[in-house]
């Protein structure tokens, strides 16, 4: 393309083109381009009038010489390099260019430099290239900018010399040349200064806007964009006047109405109603009668930003006229509402929610009323219904976008509340279409969130859906009831569902951490919640402010319940809420650390603080009374539940707050279970404060052990916790295992079993582990998700809900039909028939006709009959589907109870009971793994896995006093290893194998305590300590038990241990590691199978590579050990035929890595050992070609020859005729095919040609093509290169000679390669082998490398004739073009 361009400016000179192609060779090619013509034309029209110097002359690619080149491009290239960077890509360097450029003409000013930069700049604003044009544009604005004597008029004229719209040819760069030159004299700042150039550049525009094909709406935005800049007067004197026809057709397109609106805005007093009466024929935009056109534009408007998914400019332009003119009720009621939602979907329906979040900013407190109760709002709500299926577009985030942008820049309560209100009030059968966790609450004043709560408190004591924004969707206006009955239904379930809402809104506040709020706020929700869940008001009580509410509409048994939960739930937060605000100076200690999580201010648990409301509640009777009375034993129970609270709170002090908080919060939240379900908690209160009470006398006093009959403390306990783990509630089994973790340091034996026996599989079989599930306590989802949920049920309708209670209904009785039909039914089913005399005593068919009656009444019993056998089926039914629910609640409480397992081994890794886990973990995991298990099962396993692996096998930390158990560990040590070795299943056996491991650490860390010497000096007050004896572990004992099972594992066939683990063993514990080594050492030779011996090589190598074991043998030990070594591995190579079979080359692999380490570490350690059987065995295998088709063995053998001082031969590269003719054999990667050629049982043969002679003129060609070193060029197409005569392509190479076949003809030997296509053999003069040879001369010495795999002979077929070829050859004619055609 440079030449092209350096071929169109001939007339300039030879040095102008050569600095064109200079600049292109340092500079993007377009930029190049662009230079080499500015170039030209500055030279061929004589630009600046000097004197052209003359540089040397040089070759010159244009056709004739011309004059020289202007000193600017010959002294200036950085100059020349800033115009390359302003159209790079990167906006970084475009900038940086942009300053380098202004920098430069403002501090070295030159006529020359500043002309040629302001046509540079010019010219690149219409550059094909989407940065280069606005990079040019800055750039120019710039310069203007810094450089106010350059006249604007010019720098306008220049801009449409260089790019004149009449020029049809380049009209798009035209286009854009002409806006980014306005662009840029508009960024410059000066355009407003020069109102002559201001007139000028915006006809420019105007007349830009034609060209929407390639501009869009960019004129339209550039004049909106002056019009928002310049001065009152300016466009009174000069732009009025100008776009006063833009003004008159304003209703025609959205650009041209934005315009006007923009001028009604900027220039109130210029557009006055006078003037707008002039040009629109009404004195302001929104009236009647602009209405349509108004809709029609926003419609408009509204399509043309369809993808972008964004309001358009006009609309909230239209929206602030109408603001200012005060018809925005007209606005919205007409445009908006009746026009932009004529379609129930679509580009207006967005545009309208778009229009109100953008809105709300700009709205007094009136007018938010009157949006946020509109047509509009239904709308939304209908839309974030019907758009919860995945496929559809959702709104609902952009609008929490608006409001939460619009409530954090409100500084007004008031417009906060209504908006808030507003949202929430949108309902559909009173439930509202905003979650309950809304989360732009975080942005209300605390006003504004104080009078929000009192509002949703308000609306759920006394529920007016008539003050609510109900709307209904299309299915259920449809389905809607048309009685009376129906319309109460409806009502009461709305109430029920606006309540529901409503409770869990101000429980989301309180959960929400970002909200601000204080002790008084949270509180107050939490004594609502607790209040209306539990209690009723009988006479109002100023002590009582929630007694002083009625309700208007009484509270249901489920809204009882809903509320319960979400007070349950609120529960759960507080205990886990950090302290609000700030803690006094004389702060307890519980409010210091990570401890003031659930506490108060006052160092009180806010538990505490409802437990203390509660009992407040129950002792005022004559204002209020509980939903459920309490009788006198629970009502007794409550009250010691609070003496001992008390108690607690008394004896708290810093050493045991943390452990007496604990014991306080689950005896406090067990109590305030009393409510909800008492019959369950009185017994356990009773309990637990014995638990208690145990618990810290033992701390304390260090009393005396319960007796033999009477469980201690602890176990009971446990029974309390293991009963707590099963509720439904999470933060009781949260606070479970907080209490837990305080008291596994008191655990016992028995406390630790209880924990076993839910986990023992045994025990669940014998149902000792019963788990059952509360009847009706489901907790719903809150939030999203229910409303989600609500808004999917209530598409349905009841008609939906019927059918699929019939369809139900039909497929029970369907599976009811197909279950087997049980032996007492059949006989029953019998009777039935012969009493009806349907059937006779032999159970044949009775020919005795019956009777209506008789046939009424026999129909009758059948129907019976068959009612009686489907309820029995549904029955059975019922009762499988209760046991596999039994069966997953089991499930679920066992994964619950290993937190606990887990968090003993967590507080207590070096407590000896942690021992007691070892054998009932593994029970678990090989019971869970011998059985098909469902998902859930699946996940138990895996976490019992898990934390048998990580938390005690691999623990960090280990039991230390274990000195007087040490012959039970071993006992259970030989039962871990004798069970790994028995196991079907390796991850069995590795189970149990890390098992053994980890008791065989305890033991080797344990040590045996001696008594203390008497010491002649004793300190006073300090007794000597014990002295250390040895350590714990038998090592011959469990150095004989491993040697037992490494033995099995060498010997047997089947064995489920693997060599891992041995290595693990040999890592972990190098003191047996030695005692093994003799165990493994013959199996190198003598293992059951190749296999066996490649992992006793393993061994072997990982034992010989320890540290620990080469220093705990002496010189001539460690000699002795690596000579027997290095003898059996000799052995069993040499014993060891070819690696037929991937046992067998496994083993040869191992044994050869083995040996090489063997001989690697004699020659290091410089040992006497010799090393000529290894040299023997490794010369036998290389020579007796023992290795098979694998190459990793040679190169083995290799390497390890090298140890021994010989080199591996360089191999002499021949032509693969001559391999063939020597019958070596082929190896591996040389019978590799090429990419693209046909397997020899797919090629076809040639016809037999006549042979040439020996001793033709084709012999000595061979010979000399060999020593020029061309094989790999000809090696792809030879045979064919063979049949040709040397006088043919003008070479003196011949074809090779005689492969070693009978008959002496060289014309016979054929190449695979050569009949791919079916071709001749004897290409005839001007046929493709010419053509042949000079593409295979063409080809690059390195792609045939490996020689061809050896032929095989072909049946002959008779081919095309001599002058005929291939469709294939054909085609490789046509490519290759005159190559071949010469003769």
């Amino acid at each position: 393309m440079v030449g092209t361009r350096s071929s169109r400016g001939a007339r300039g000179s030879r040095a102008a083109a050569k600095a064109a192609e200079a600049a292109a060779e340092r500079g993007p090619p377009e930029v190049a381009e662009e230079v080499a013509e500015e170039v030209a034309e500055e030279e061929a029209e004589g630009a600046g009038g000097a004197e052209r110097e003359a540089p040397d002359p040089g070759p010159a690619p244009g056709p004739a010489p011309g004059p020289a080149p202007a000193p600017l491009l010959q002294q200036s290239r950085d100059f020349l390099d800033l115009f390359w960077g302003i159209a790079k890509a990167a906006q970084e360097e475009r900038l940086a260019a942009t300053a380098a450029l202004v920098q430069r003409l403002r501090e070295r000013p030159q006529e020359a430099e500043l002309q040629y930069a302001l046509r540079r700049l010019v010219e690149g604003l219409g550059a094909t290239r989407e940065a280069a044009r606005p990079g040019f544009s800055l750039a120019l604005s710039q310069v203007l900018q810094v450089l106010e004597d350059v006249p604007l008029q010019s720098v306008l004229e220049l801009i449409r010399e260089k790019h004149d719209l009449q020029k049809k040819k380049h009209l798009r760069t035209a286009a854009f040349g002409n806006f980014f030159g306005v662009l840029a004299l508009f960024q410059s700042g000066r355009l407003v200064k020069d109102h002559k150039v201001l007139a000028e550049a915006v006809q420019l525009l105007q007349s830009l806007v034609q060209h929407r094909n390639h501009l869009q709406d960019l004129p339209r935005q550039t004049l909106v964009d002056i019009l928002s800049e310049i001065p009152e007067p300016v466009f009174e004197g000069v732009l009025f006047s100008t776009l006063q026809t833009d003004f008159a057709s304003a209703f025609s397109t959205p650009e041209q109405l934005q315009l006007l609106l923009v001028g009604l805005q900027k220039f109130p007093h210029v557009l006055q109603p006078k003037k707008l009466k002039k040009l629109l024929g009404s004195a302001s935009v929104v009236t009647k009668e602009t209405i349509p056109r108004l809709v029609e534009v926003l419609n408009a408007a509204a399509k043309s930003v369809k993808k972008e998914k964004v309001l358009p400019p006009v609309g909230l332009d239209l929206l602030r006229v109408a603001l200012q003119e005060g018809a925005l009720e007209l606005f919205w009621k007409e445009v908006v509402e009746k026009g932009l939602l004529q379609e129930h979907s679509g580009p207006g329906s967005y545009t309208a929610f778009r229009l109100l979040g953008s809105a709300l900013p700009l709205l007094s407190l009136e007018q938010l009323h009157v949006v946020l109760s509109g047509e509009v709002m239904r709308r939304y709500g209908d839309h974030v219904l019907s758009a919860q299926l995945p496929s559809r577009f959702k709104f609902a985030p952009e609008m929490e976008k608006y409001v939460s942008n619009f409530l954090e820049s409100c500084p007004d309560p008031e417009k906060q509340l209504a908006v808030l209100v507003a949202f929430s009030s949108l309902t559909n059968q009173g439930y509202p279409v905003v979650p309950s966790l809304w989360p732009v609450v975080k942005h209300l004043q605390p006003e504004a969130l104080l009078r929000y709560s009192h509002w949703l408190q308000a609306m759920f004591l006394h529920p007016d859906l008539s003050k609510c924004l109900e709307f209904s969707t299309s299915r259920q206006k449809k389905n809607a009831a048309e009685d009376e009955r129906g319309r109460v239904v409806t009502t009461e379930k709305s109430v029920f569902r606006l309540r529901k809402w409503l409770i869990q809104r101000l429980t989301s506040i309180v959960e929400n951490p970002q909200v601000t709020k204080d002790e008084a706020f949270v509180m107050g929700i939490a004594r609502f919640c607790f209040f209306h869940s539990f209690f009723g008001t009988k006479k109002p009580s100023k002590g009582i402010p929630e007694s002083e509410q009625q309700v208007s509409i009484p509270l249901d048994s489920e809204t009882r319940d809903a509320t319960g939960n979400a007070f349950f739930s609120l529960l759960q937060t507080l205990n886990s809420l950090p302290l609000l605000g700030e803690a006094p100076k004389t702060a307890p200690i519980q409010l210091k650390g990570k401890g003031s999580h659930g506490i108060m201010a006052d160092g009180q648990l806010w538990t505490q603080h409802l437990v203390h409301y509660a009992d407040l509640l129950l002792s005022h009777k004559k204002n209020v009374q509980p939903v459920k009375p309490f009788t006198t034993e629970e009502k007794a129970s409550w009250d010691r539940m609070l003496q001992f609270a008390d108690q607690l709170q008394e004896q708290a002090k810093d050493t045991r707050a943390a452990e007496i908080t604990a014991f306080q919060q689950l005896l406090l939240l067990v109590g305030i279970h009393l409510f909800k379900t008492p019959g369950e908690c009185v017994d356990l209160l009773s309990d637990l404060q014995h638990c208690i009470k145990k618990a810290l006398d033992k701390k304390t006093k260090k009393a005396a052990a319960a007796g033999p009959e009477e469980p201690q403390w602890v176990e009971v306990m446990v029974e309390i916790l293991l009963t707590l783990l099963s509720q439904p509630s999470r933060l009781i089994r949260q606070v479970s295992r907080s209490v837990f973790a305080r008291i596994c340091p008191h655990l016992n034996r028995q406390a630790l079993q209880l924990i076993l026996d839910v986990l023992d599989p045994d025990q669940e079989e014998d149902g000792a582990v019963v788990v059952t599930e509360e009847p009706g306590k489901r907790k719903r989802p809150t939030g999203k998700d229910e409303s989600e949920e609500n808004s999917a049920g209530d598409k349905d309708g009841s008609e939906d809900g019927s059918d699929d209670s019939e369809a139900s209904d039909d497929e029970d009785a369907d599976e009811a039909s197909d279950c087997e039909v049980d032996s007492g039914f059949r006989q029953q089913l019998m009777n039935v028939l012969q009493a009806g005399k349907a059937l006779d005593a032999d159970g044949e068919s009775s020919d005795e006709e019956l009777d209506d009656d008789a046939m009424l009444a026999l129909d009758a019993r059948l129907s019976s009959l068959f009612a009686e056998q489907k309820l029995r089926a549904q029955a059975k039914k019922q009762e499988k589907e209760q046991a596999q629910k039994e069966k997953n609640l089991r499930c679920d409480f066992k994964i619950k109870v290993l937190d606990l397992v887990e968090g003993f081994l967590a507080k207590q890794p070096e407590n000896p009971l942690v021992l007691e886990l070892v054998e009932p973990l593994l029970a678990v995991i090989e019971r869970s793994m011998s059985r098909d298990s469902a998902k859930q099962e699946q996940d138990f396993l895996r976490k019992t896995a898990d934390i048998f692996t990580n938390q005690l096998c691999r623990a960090k930390q280990y039991c230390h006093s274990v000195a007087s158990r040490a012959e039970d560990l071993h006992a259970m040590l030989e039962r871990l290893v004798q069970r790994a070795s028995r196991q079907a299943d390796s991850a069995l056996a590795l189970y149990h194998f890390s098992a053994s491991l980890y008791l065989l650490r305890v033991l080797k860390g344990n040590t045996v305590k001696l008594p203390a010497a008497p010491s002649p000096k004793k300190r006073k007050g300090s007794a000597p300590p014990p002295a250390e004896g040895p350590c714990c572990l038998d090592l011959a004992r469990v150095t004989r038990l491993y040697a037992e099972a490494l033995t099995g594992f060498l010997s047997k066939r089947n064995s489920p241990l693997t060599s891992a683990m041995f290595v693990d063993l040999f890592t972990r514990h190098p003191t047996v590691c030695q005692k093994l080594v003799p165990v493994v050492l013959p199996f190198v030779m003598t293992g059951v199978r190749p296999y066996h011996q490649a992992q006793a090589c393993v061994l072997l190598q990982k034992a010989l590579q320890m540290r620990e074991l080469r220093q705990s043998l002496e010189g001539p030990a460690w000699q002795e050990l690596l000579e027997d070594s290095i003898q059996q591995t000799t052995e069993s190579l040499r014993m060891e035929g070819k690696a037929v079979n991937r046992s067998a080359h496994l083993k040869m692999f191992k044994a050869l890595e083995l040996l090489i380490f063997l001989i690697k570490t004699v020659k290091e350690e410089k040992l006497p050992t010799s090393l000529e059987g290894p040299l023997a065995v490794l010369q036998d295998l290389r020579q007796n070609g023992q290795l098979g088709a694998t190459g990793r063995l040679s190169d083995l053998i290799w390497q390890a020859l090298k140890l021994l001082g010989i080199q591996r031969p360089k191999e002499e590269k021949v032509k693969t005729s001559q391999n063939k003719e020597a019958g070596a054999p082929t190896e591996l990667g040389s019978r590799k095919r090429k990419k693209g050629f046909l397997p020899e049982s797919k090629k076809r043969k040639k016809r037999q040609e006549p042979a040439v002679a020996e001793g033709s003129e084709e012999t000595p060609g061979v010979t000399a093509a060999m020593g020029k070193g061309r094989k790999r060029k000809r090696r792809r197409r030879k045979s064919k290169q063979r049949q040709m005569p040397p006088e043919v392509n003008g070479t003196g190479e011949g074809p090779l000679p005689s492969l070693g076949t009978p008959a002496p003809d060289t014309g016979k030997t054929k190449k695979p390669q050569a009949m791919v296509n079916g071709a001749s053999q004897s290409p005839a003069p001007g046929s493709a082998g010419p053509k042949r040879k000079l593409r295979v001369g063409k080809r690059k010495s390195g792609l045939d490398v490996a020689p061809a795999a050896t032929p095989e002979p072909k049946k002959a077929k008779v081919p095309p004739t001599a002058g005929s070829s291939g469709p294939k050859t054909r085609l490789r004619k046509k490519q290759r073009g005159p190559e071949g055609s010469g003769q």
